[in-house]
């Protein structure tokens, strides 16, 4: 029964913990739906994003023994600064009437970075749960599933919104990011 109770208490913060990091997902996810995205590629990131909810936390565990003071800060910066890179991309097109789509929704290297991006905070996770006595393939699986499903959601839900504002989509697509880019650096 001690035991199982332990499991329980395990699996609910360990959910807690996915739900968080899946957070930023959902959040960006809002942002860059806006823009407008087809269905296929709301798949493709939303999948990509859980992909790496788990690759990321997993190289935690491996090097946060030994790095995890240094690397965590250089995490979140090195996450912000995409997230402000991509807000800015996203405002220039938006102003400037470009007439290529979004590099965030056209390349590989931009879904590779907003996937990336997001999923620095579950490096630092995984730092941490390098450190403590859990069920870490239960805990990254959590994290990926959680992730992915979390940002499928926001790209839904940014896209739904996005066809409601019309033309100011990107607009506050790049807005989004820009701050949620900048909360990281700040």
């Amino acid at each position: 029964m001690e035991g199982a109770l332990y499991l329980f208490g395990q699996v609910v913060t360990l959910l807690l913990i996915a739900l968080a990091l899946g957070m930023d997902a959902f959040s960006l996810g809002i942002g860059i739906g806006m823009g407008g995205i087809r269905l296929r590629r709301i798949i493709a990131i939303s999948t990509l994003i859980g992909v790496f909810h788990i690759i990321m936390p997993l190289t935690g565990i491996v090097i946060g023994i030994y790095l995890s003071d240094m690397v965590g800060d250089i995490a979140v910066l090195i996450g912000g600064g995409i997230l402000v890179i991509l807000g800015v991309h996203m405002l220039w097109s938006a102003f400037f009437g470009e007439t290529e789509t979004s590099l965030i929704n056209t390349t590989g290297l931009g879904i590779l970075l907003i996937s990336f991006s997001v999923s620095l905070d579950a490096l630092s996770v995984g730092f941490s749960l390098g450190l403590m006595a859990v069920n870490k393939w239960l805990a990254v699986s959590l994290f990926g599933v959680i992730g992915g499903l979390m940002a499928g959601s926001g790209l839904l839900l940014g896209r739904s919104v996005g066809s409601w504002l019309g033309n100011y989509s990107g607009i506050f697509g790049g807005v989004i990011l820009l701050i949620f880019g900048l909360q990281f650096i700040l």
